[in-house]
């Protein structure tokens, strides 16, 4: 990455199948953390890395997420992750100097904050509140209600 090193670097990661506005609030909230003048960068899972480790394929593919991602406001630069998942390569390409992590993310934050130690790093690992919005604050609360919908109006006919 080739930012001027003038504000801080974050990195976010994600899925971000079916855009929503958790996606939004969680993006949002990474970017402060670096403060002014901070650069977003984003990972985006790889379809195939999706496919493992949620057992299905995401519904929107990897390089329209990626875009949609990138044109979001507050993105700065969204890259596709790697398949098998190496986030010592996104760390040594991307440099930031925070990793925010969604909620949800328990055991990636362990496993990062030991790889860090590990490798004597100073890279601050934050992660995020969830998003407490109403019905539609996740992709699966997406999914599920299109079905009821669906469901719905077919019995109605």
């Amino acid at each position: 990455m080739d930012f001027e090193r003038k504000g801080k670097v974050v990195l976010a990661e994600g899925t971000f199948d079916l855009l929503h506005y958790g996606h939004v609030y969680y993006l949002t909230n990474a970017k402060k953390l670096g403060g002014e003048k901070s650069k977003l960068i984003v990972i985006v899972a790889r379809d195939k890395t999706v496919e493992r480790l949620k057992g299905r394929k995401p519904i929107i593919p990897e390089d329209q997420r990626r875009a949609i991602v990138e044109a979001l406001k507050v993105v700065d630069e969204a890259i596709l992750g790697y398949e098998e998942m190496d986030m010592a390569k996104v760390i040594e390409k991307v440099k930031p100097d925070i990793i925010a992590l969604g909620y949800d993310k328990e055991e990636m934050e362990k496993n990062l904050k030991r790889y860090l130690g590990e490798k004597n790093l100073t890279i601050e690992v934050v992660r995020l509140n969830r998003f407490e919005g109403g019905d539609i604050s996740s992709s699966s609360k997406i999914k599920r209600k299109i079905i009821e919908e669906y469901r719905s109006n077919i019995q109605q006919s």
